[in-house]
């Protein structure tokens, strides 16, 4: 998908960029529980793996902003269950024009905020498989290139850091992006390392791949802190029925 062929991006307040960005992750990693209930909703925007910053919305909260996001035709209702439930399912594909791996990637912007590329690659490949960091690259180009993505200096560059560009107001609401403490060159170090021999690419994919493995162990440590927590809260469950 080229650039023309995204639609412009629309700024988004705090609460729909989390509600937006459950349904999208819960579309792709439990789509026999999607469409979301209003209390799904509530539980996905709460969990404490995976999410930055936490929060502690209700329903009605909840309610309030899937409201929002109709009148925006993010979202749209589906009634289940003989016309008794309601459950709500993200157009994000229809109103931006991305594709699966975009939907993958924004949605975990959306959800955790700046992050290096080795870790939105590990992240967003939960939703998504990504196969490479280039292929992860090519995609965050497009996103930028339409206004959707920002980062901290070239994606090719090892530290770089990424970020959403959906923030509400106009932007007053985003925060500083500056460049990233790894991203950046002192410049006598420039000049120092223009003098020396570069890197040779195997040394650079290396590097990549230790970051994008580091980032994996710490993605499967907040999965299992996740199951961990379903596991407690659904003993509890029984522990009150019995």
């Amino acid at each position: 998908m080229t650039e023309s062929e995204l639609n412009a991006p629309r700024p988004l307040p705090a609460d729909e960029r989390r509600v937006l960005g459950v349904l999208i992750e819960k579309s792709l990693t439990t789509p026999d529980a999607y469409p979301m209930t209003i209390n799904a909703i509530v539980a996905g925007c709460n969990q404490k793996s995976n999410r930055s910053p936490t929060v502690s919305y209700d329903a009605d909260d909840v309610e309030q902003t899937l409201d929002a996001l109709r009148e925006g035709e993010l979202v749209n209702v589906v009634i289940t269950g003989g016309g008794r439930v309601e459950r709500y399912r993200q157009l994000s594909r229809i109103v931006f024009g991305w594709n699966e791996e975009h939907v993958a990637i924004m949605a975990e912007l959306l959800l955790r905020g700046r992050q290096t590329c080795g870790e939105l690659r590990s992240r967003a490949s939960r939703m998504k498989a990504i196969e490479s960091l280039e292929r992860l690259r090519e995609r965050l180009r497009e996103l930028a290139d339409a206004g959707y993505v920002r980062s901290s200096g070239p994606l090719e560059q090892r530290g770089v850091e990424v970020d959403h560009a959906m923030y509400a107001e106009g932007g007053s609401e985003m925060p500083a992006f500056q460049p990233s403490p790894a991203a950046a060159v002192a410049p006598a170090a420039a000049a120092s390392e223009s003098a020396a021999p570069m890197a040779t690419e195997q040394s650079v994919a290396a590097r990549d791949e230790i970051a994008d493995l580091r980032s994996t162990v710490a993605e499967l440590q907040e999965q299992l802190a996740d199951l961990r927590e379903r596991h407690d809260r659904m003993e509890a469950r029984l522990d009150s029925v019995l």
